[in-house]
């Protein structure tokens, strides 16, 4: 099966696994799937229709997601491990013998990222971006270079004597350093030392060029200089090497200052227990010994790096001045129908309920819709979650301009958003001094939902504004993440999310919600179901159709009751673009069930559901559902996520028929799941056009968004029965 054949509802002939069917490995484990995610994006840095430099951020990203892995999924798993704990996971496997297949896998992705980096660094060098060793320094770039060291590297080094009077020093998470091994020829004196790199400096340093561009690496530059760091001393061996912590956050129970709590456990993160050293290969014995020794590793533990420590670091070489080795670029449209109305927000959502698909519209107008309220004097009250966001948010900025104002502001700041904890806790005191409410959700459950409210004074009465996102309110990652922004003022989603606002500040249970449903309370009931109605509509003898797009499926029952909708012939298509514990196409549990994963240019990011009701896919009669929630435990069991539906025609019609076809349709971009959980590439033939998503949503505009020119000659890739 091709990949253009998921939107003609073709399938696979089933595979015939030999396992059992009722056991843990009908699921594909956790880690080893996102795992073969990260393979998908170190793949596309050996894309040749991929550019250049677009490559070697791939591989930057690549090395990135896998430190991340490493400092919480794997350091969770230790931990397990490390107090005798056996519980499986969900396909089986305790965290011991899932830490043995992570190893071997990962250790093999960082080998071939090594790899890919050699062929990187080749054609970047056929573009005249070089990045050199000190053998390749000529002495005009030697003179340079120590004007550089003295001037913008030398007052920020901390060269550390390793000896009794001064003990191994503490490295932090993602710490780099060198360790070396020093002698002083007058007396044969030996010293050990470390010297940390700092990260406050750039990792490449750009050297002049009258053609193209050359680049150092800042820790040749360092041994470079050794003998101004440590006078009178020569290096008899060397090594650099870096540390990875855990960075998971532990709380206790009950914390009588939430905020208090969290910044006690981000001094705490810094000093977790290493979960992995990345030497260098062929470092000096006794070095070696050392840094293990001091760090308290094991050779399970180290992973000897032949080639470049922190591939991560990469990305500073992704320049802007070469262009031609970029993606083309891409500015995002300012909806129509916002234009139409001069810019005016409510105007446009008052005509009728808008959907963006960012980052192909505009996050800008998200901006504008709480600048807006921040500056209308009709405007009485907002209300927003913030789980993201930038560390100079202009969604902060207004929520603080509106409470300067005086209006009425409730700002829900999620703490627990890891690796942003610190940005957030920063915003919350912010908004605090400007005067709006700041409440931080509940201990146990993250909230994770995406709801903007706005209420104004229109005549006599009061009318809410509201927004539902599947992404987070932060203008960075939405220039590259794709997500749905759904604008609208019915009264019934107003009431729905003011009652969820209601939850997290009281934590009152809210009562009838009319279109929107919550976990932990009714999310994965709703799923479970519009699932089941699928199979009664199945065993009528009518059409029954799930498409439904997301970043992870690794829930028990969700699975299994997608597994029991394919026997019952239900047919389901599924665009997952991370983690995937389903196996799709294995006779006797899932003939029915297709998995394809999209990784490409932009980060596929929203989540997705349409359920053909007694029709087959797309239709105008569909239930088709927004989510800020994955189909992962965490997010059905332990957060506060949304799950919203679509009743406006045109929305639906733009995600049934535009944003859900294309990605079915995709070719370019796209990955096909086999049954044993690995993935292949979509195989293009020579000469014949694949089709791209994204290209397809770059060049068209979405349907809900469009103003007086109207919608009709937008192109669907489908047309929608009656």
């Amino acid at each position: 099966m091709s990949n253009a054949d998921f939107l003609k509802g073709d399938y696979r002939p089933a595979t015939t696994l030999e396992i059992d069917l009722a056991s843990p490995e009908r699921f594909v484990n956790r880690e080893l799937s996102w795992l073969s995610f990260n393979w998908r994006v170190l793949e596309e840095a050996e894309n040749p229709r991929v550019p250049l430099l677009e490559r070697l951020r791939f591989l930057s990203i690549s090395a990135t997601n896998l430190d991340e892995f490493y400092t919480v999924r794997v350091a969770g798993l230790r931990e397990l491990s490390n107090e005798g704990n056996t519980t499986p996971g969900l396909d089986g496997r305790t965290p011991a013998e899932q830490l043995v297949v992570i190893d071997q896998d990962a250790r093999k992705l960082m080998a071939r990222q090594q790899r890919v980096f050699v062929d990187l660094q080749a054609a970047m060098a056929g573009e005249n971006i070089h990045i050199l060793s000190q053998d390749q320094l000529s002495p005009e770039d030697i003179a340079y270079l120590d004007d550089v060291f003295i001037d913008q590297v030398f007052p920020v080094l901390s060269p550390l004597a390793i000896d009794p009077a001064h003990p191994f020093p503490f490295l932090p998470n993602e710490g780099f350093a060198l360790a070396l091994q020093l002698e002083r020829p007058s007396d044969k004196r030996q010293l050990r030392s470390l010297l940390p790199v700092p990260a406050q400096i750039d990792r490449f340093v750009r050297l002049p060029a009258e053609d193209g561009h050359r680049f150092l690496p800042l820790e040749e530059l360092l041994l470079l200089n050794i003998t101004r760091l440590f006078p009178g001393y020569k290096v008899k061996g060397s090594c650099a090497f870096k540390v990875l912590r855990d960075s998971d956050l532990e709380l206790e129970d009950e914390a009588e200052d939430l905020v208090r709590e969290f910044e006690t456990a981000l001094k705490r993160r810094r000093r977790g227990e290493v979960v992995r050293l990345k030497l260098s290969a062929g470092a000096p014995g006794a070095l070696k010994t050392l840094i293990m020794h001091e760090l308290h590793v094991n050779e399970d533990t180290v992973v000897e790096v032949d080639g470049l420590i922190g591939i991560a670091d990469l990305g500073e070489l992704v320049l802007d001045a070469r262009p031609d080795l970029l993606w083309p670029p891409f500015s995002p449209r300012v909806p129509e129908r916002v234009q139409d109305h001069d810019g005016d927000m409510f105007a446009a959502i008052r005509q009728k309920d808008m959907l963006l698909h960012h980052p192909y519209e505009t996050f800008d107008m998200v901006v504008r819709f709480l600048t807006q309220a921040a500056r209308d004097p009709n405007v009485v009250a907002i209300k927003q979650t913030l789980y993201r966001t930038s560390n100079k948010s202009p969604i902060v900025e207004a929520l603080c301009e509106a409470a300067e104002e005086g209006k009425s502001v409730t700002a829900l700041v999620e703490l627990k958003a890891r690796f942003d904890e610190a940005a957030n806790i920063r915003q919350s005191r912010r908004l605090e001094r400007a005067g709006a409410h700041v409440v931080y959700g509940f201990l146990n459950y993250k909230t994770h939902a995406k709801i903007s409210t706005v209420v104004r004074r229109e005549g006599e009465k009061l009318v809410t504004y509201t927004h539902f996102g599947t992404g987070n309110y932060h203008p960075i990652t939405a220039r590259i993440y794709t997500d749905l922004s759904l604008f609208t003022c019915d009264a019934k989603l107003g009431r729905d999310a003011t009652k969820v606002f209601n939850y997290l500040s009281g934590y009152a249970q809210p009562d009838g919600l009319e279109n929107l449903s919550i976990s932990p309370l009714t999310l994965k009931k709703t799923l479970l179901r519009r699932i089941e109605t699928e199979v009664e509509y199945a065993r009528a003898g009518k059409p029954a159709t799930i498409w439904a797009k997301m970043n992870s499926l690794i829930e028990r029952d969700v699975i299994d009751a997608l597994y029991a909708a394919s026997q019952e012939g239900v047919k389901i298509s599924l665009v997952v673009r991370g983690i995937c514990g389903l196996r799709p196409g294995v006779k006797g549990l899932s003939e029915n069930i297709r998995v394809k994963s999209v990784v490409g240019r932009f980060l596929e990011h929203s989540r997705i559901v349409c359920f053909g009701n007694g029709h087959k896919l797309p239709s105008k009669r569909a239930k088709v559902f927004i989510s800020s929630a994955d189909w992962m435990g965490r997010n059905l069991n332990r957060r506060v996520e949304t799950l919203v539906e679509i009743k406006n025609a045109t929305v639906k019609a733009q995600i049934v028929s535009q944003i859900m076809a294309a990605n079915m349709a995709d070719v370019a971009q796209s990955w096909i799941m086999n049954a044993d959980g690995s993935f292949e590439r979509a195989a293009i033939e020579e000469g014949v056009f694949a089709f791209n998503c994204h290209r397809f949503f770059m060049e068209n505009p979405s349907l809900s968004g469009r103003g007086s020119a109207g919608a009709s000659d937008v192109p669907q890739l489908t047309h929608t029965d009656d």
